[in-house]
C-alpha cells in the first residue's frame, strides 16, 4: 500500500494498491522533487470518472511504467471534489497549453509547482489520436533534463497567466440593460431542434434557466417561456434523466440528450431540482413536478447519509472495462423482467433499437421517452390512463431489477457547499410538491455543517481544514432558506456571521470580488494565484451567490451594509460577467436583485394559527423571483418596508398577507383564498 491508504478521500483510497509512490497534495512532494531534482507528475481525477479508472487500470497499475514513474518523478495523486482549489488553478494553465481540459488531468510540474507541460489522458500506447504515456514520460523527461532553463520559464509563463486570467473582474455600472443582454444571449444559444444550448456535448445549465425564468415572470416574454419549457422537457424526456431510478447524469454526449455521461452528480442535481420545482410552479407543469419528486427519490435512496447531509456522486460504471451498464438494457434483460404485454409498451416507450442505443454495444439501450402516454394509447388502443398505471408498473419493476444488480460506486463524503445547495434545494422543494419530509432532511444536513463549523468558516470537508468560498457563501444560502422556512432567527444569525466573516477574508480590495481560498491561505503551487470567478462552470458561481445572498440579507435585515456590498459585488464583476452570458447565470440573478429589488412575502398571526399557517404555506412555495418570505408574529418588530409594516399592524390579531413587489404593496389579504389570488396577481403585476 501507498501513501494514499489512509487518505480521507475515497478516490485516492482507490489508489492505494497501486505500484506508484503516489503523494497526496501538500508540500512533503515538493520538497522531494526540490530534493532529488526531479519533475513532478500531477494526476488530477474523481471517483466518478470513466477515463481516469481507464487511465489508473492501463497505466498506474502498470509495474514497468511504476517502475519509470518511481524512478524519474515525484508523483501527486489529486481527487478534483476534495481538491477544487488545486484542480481549477491546474486546469487553467494545462487549457493554456493545449486548450482543452477535463480529468484525469495529467500536469508536468517543476519542483516549485509551475506546469511545463500537460494533456488528459493518455493511453498506455499511440491511440485515439493521442501519443502513448511511455512516449510522453520519456519526452518529458528529456525535455526536463535537456532543456531545464525552457521548462522552468515556460512554468512561470503559465503562472504568470493563470494569475493574470485569475483576477480581473473588470468593475461597471449594472443595469437593467445589462439583465437584457444576457436573456438574449442565453436566447441565441438556444438549440430549436432539441431544447437546451449548443451542440454535442450537451450541459444541463440549470442556473441560466433559473434567470431566464425570473425574466419570464418579470416581463412575460413567450420566447423566454419556450426555452426554458423546450429545454426542461427534452432533458426530462431524454436518456440524460434516469427514467428509472430518477435524476440526471451529469450531461449528454448527443445534441438529442439521449446518450448521456453517465455519472450523477450532487451539485447537479441540486440545481436541477431547484429548476424543475420552480417551473413546475410557475407553469403549473405535472411533468417538471415528477422530475423533481424523482431527483429527491434518488437523493434518499442513493446519496443521503445516515446521520445527515448528503454523498457527492455515483459513479458511472461498475468496473473499468464498464460503460454505464448498470443504468442500459437489452431487450433480452427487459423481456426477463416484463411480462409480453407490458414489454411491448415498454419498447415503443423507451425506443428500445434506436437512438438510444450505445456506441460501444448496440444491444445495450438508454432509455428515453421515444413516445408520449398520448401516443402509446393511440398506437395500442388503451386508454391513456391505462397507459400511464401501466408504464408506472412497468418502472417500479425495472427499478426492482436494476437495484439487484451490482451499482457504481458512491461517493459518501458530504462536502459542504454540494451538502448546502441540495439542502437549499430540498428546502424549496418541500412546499412545491408537498413533501413536509424534504425540510426535515435539509434541516439534518445543515446542522451537521453547523456543528462542523464551529464558531468559524465552514471546512469543505468533513476532517479538512480548508474554508473554501463555495463553501461559505452556498451555506449562507441554504440558511436562510432555513430561516424562512422555519422562522429560526438562529439559522438568519449564521448566514450572517458566515457572510460577514467571508467579507473579511475573502474579499480582494483590489479587484473588488472574493477569492475562493481566503487571503492569507498561501499553499503549494498556484495555489497563491488570486482566483476571483464568476463563472459558472458548472456550479453556480461563488461570487454570483454571494451576491444573491447579501441582497436577501439585506432584505431580511435592513442593514445598509449588505446592500452596499451586495452592489460593490455585483458591480466589480459588471465589466467582466455580462460577456459570459450562458455561464453567468449566477451572477445575472444577483445582477437582478440589484436592478428591482425584493419581492417580500409577509404573513402575520398568531403562531399555529391555521389559516395564518396556510398562507406561509403558500408564500413558501410561490415561484417569484428575488422571493423574501418572513413570518410575523402580530407587533413582532421586523426589517420590513415601512408601507408593509402599516399594512400588516392594520389587522391587529388576525392573520394577514402582504406583497409588496421593491416598495409597491398590492393590497393585503386576509384569508388563505385571497392570499394565493394576491401571489397569482403578484406575478402579472411585474409585466
Amino acid at each position: 500500500m501507498n501513501r494514499l491508504a489512509g487518505a480521507a478521500s475515497a478516490y485516492l483510497r482507490s489508489a492505494a494498491h497501486q505500484p506508484i509512490h503516489w503523494y497526496p497534495w501538500g508540500p512533503e512532494p515538493f520538497a522531494a522533487a526540490a530534493a532529488a531534482d526531479k519533475p513532478v507528475l500531477l494526476d488530477v481525477g474523481a471517483v466518478w470518472c470513466h477515463w481516469c479508472h481507464v487511465m489508473d487500470g492501463e497505466s498506474y497499475e502498470d509495474p514497468a511504467l511504476a517502475e519509470l514513474l518511481n524512478r524519474d518523478f515525484v508523483c501527486i495523486k489529486v481527487d478534483r471534489d476534495e481538491r477544487p482549489d488545486v484542480d481549477q488553478r491546474y486546469q487553467r494553465a494545462v487549457q493554456a497549453i493545449t486548450r482543452q481540459g477535463g480529468w484525469p488531468l495529467t500536469a508536468f510540474l517543476t519542483p516549485e509547482g509551475d506546469v511545463f507541460y500537460g494533456g488528459t489522458y493518455f493511453p498506455p500506447d499511440g491511440r485515439y489520436g493521442r501519443p502513448g504515456f511511455r512516449t510522453v514520460l520519456e519526452q518529458v523527461l528529456a525535455f526536463w533534463r535537456e532543456h531545464r532553463e525552457q521548462a522552468v520559464a515556460q512554468g512561470r509563463s503559465l503562472r504568470d497567466a493563470v494569475a493574470a486570467a485569475a483576477a480581473r473582474p473588470g468593475r461597471d455600472a449594472v443595469g437593467a440593460a445589462v439583465l437584457l443582454a444576457g436573456e438574449r444571449q442565453m436566447l441565441a444559444a438556444f438549440d430549436p431542434a432539441f431544447g437546451g444550448f449548443g451542440r454535442a456535448p450537451k450541459f444541463p445549465h440549470p442556473t441560466a434557466l433559473r434567470f431566464l425564468m425570473a425574466r419570464w415572470t418579470d416581463h412575460g416574454s413567450a420566447q423566454v417561456r419556450h426555452v426554458v419549457e423546450e429545454t426542461l422537457r427534452a432533458m426530462v424526456r431524454g436518456g440524460v434523466h434516469d427514467q428509472v431510478g430518477g435524476g440526471f447524469h451529469r450531461y449528454s454526449v448527443d445534441r438529442q440528450w439521449v446518450v448521456p455521461h453517465f455519472e450523477k452528480m450532487s451539485y447537479d442535481n441540486s440545481e436541477l431540482l431547484a429548476a424543475c420545482v420552480e417551473a413546475a410552479a410557475l407553469f403549473d407543469d405535472g411533468e417538471f413536478a415528477d422530475a423533481g419528486r424523482g431527483i429527491l427519490r434518488w437523493v434518499r435512496d442513493v446519496l443521503r447519509q445516515p446521520g445527515g447531509g448528503f454523498g457527492t456522486s455515483q459513479d458511472a460504471d461498475v468496473d473499468l472495462h464498464d460503460d454505464g451498464s448498470y443504468f442500459t438494457w437489452t431487450r433480452e434483460e427487459l423481456a426477463a423482467v416484463l411480462d409480453p404485454g407490458d414489454l411491448d409498451l415498454a419498447l415503443r416507450r423507451f425506443g428500445i433499437g434506436t437512438a438510444g442505443r450505445m456506441p460501444h454495444d448496440p444491444e445495450r439501450n438508454v432509455l428515453f421517452q421515444a413516445a408520449s402516454a398520448a401516443e402509446l394509447a393511440t398506437a395500442t388502443g388503451r386508454t391513456e390512463a391505462e397507459v400511464r398505471d401501466a408504464l408506472e408498473r412497468i418502472v417500479g419493476r425495472l427499478r426492482e431489477a436494476r437495484n439487484a444488480r451490482p451499482a457504481p460506486v458512491v461517493d459518501s463524503t458530504p462536502y459542504a457547499a454540494w451538502n448546502a445547495m441540495m439542502a437549499g434545494a430540498f428546502l424549496r422543494a418541500g412546499p412545491v410538491l408537498g413533501d413536509p419530509d424534504a425540510a426535515d432532511q435539509a434541516l439534518a444536513a445543515l446542522r451537521v455543517l453547523r456543528r462542523r463549523a464551529g464558531d468559524g468558516p465552514v471546512p469543505h470537508a468533513p476532517d479538512g481544514a480548508d474554508a473554501l468560498l463555495d463553501d461559505q457563501v452556498h451555506t449562507a444560502a441554504a440558511a436562510l432558506d432555513a430561516f424562512e422556512a422555519t422562522n429560526d432567527a438562529a439559522w438568519l444569525a449564521w448566514a450572517a456571521s458566515l457572510m460577514e466573516r467571508t467579507w473579511e477574508t475573502h474579499r480582494d480590495a483590489r479587484h473588488g470580488g472574493l477569492r475562493d481560498r481566503p487571503l492569507d491561505a498561501g499553499g503549494e503551487g498556484l495555489l497563491d494565484a488570486a482566483l476571483i470567478g464568476i463563472e459558472d462552470a458548472p456550479v453556480p458561481s461563488a461570487n454570483g451567490v454571494a451576491g444573491a445572498v447579501l441582497a436577501r440579507l439585506a432584505a431580511h435585515t435592513g442593514e445598509p451594509r449588505w446592500a452596499d456590498r451586495h452592489r460593490a459585488l455585483v458591480e466589480a464583476f459588471g465589466g467582466e460577467a455580462p460577456r459570459l452570458g450562458l455561464h453567468a447565470g449566477a451572477w445575472l440573478l444577483a445582477a437582478d436583485w440589484l436592478v428591482h429589488g425584493p419581492t417580500t412575502l409577509a404573513v402575520t398571526g398568531p403562531p399555529g394559527d391555521p389559516a395564518a399557517e396556510a398562507m406561509y404555506r403558500a408564500a413558501l412555495a410561490a415561484p417569484l423571483p428575488r422571493r423574501v418570505v418572513r413570518r410575523l408574529a402580530p407587533g413582532e418588530p421586523a426589517p420590513v418596508p415601512d408601507e408593509l409594516r402599516g399594512l400588516l399592524a392594520s389587522s391587529g390579531d388576525a392573520p394577514r398577507g402582504c406583497v409588496c413587489l421593491g416598495t409597491r404593496c398590492l393590497l393585503p389579504a386576509d384569508d388563505p383564498a385571497a392570499w394565493r389570488a394576491r401571489l397569482v396577481e403578484a406575478r402579472s403585476a411585474r409585466a
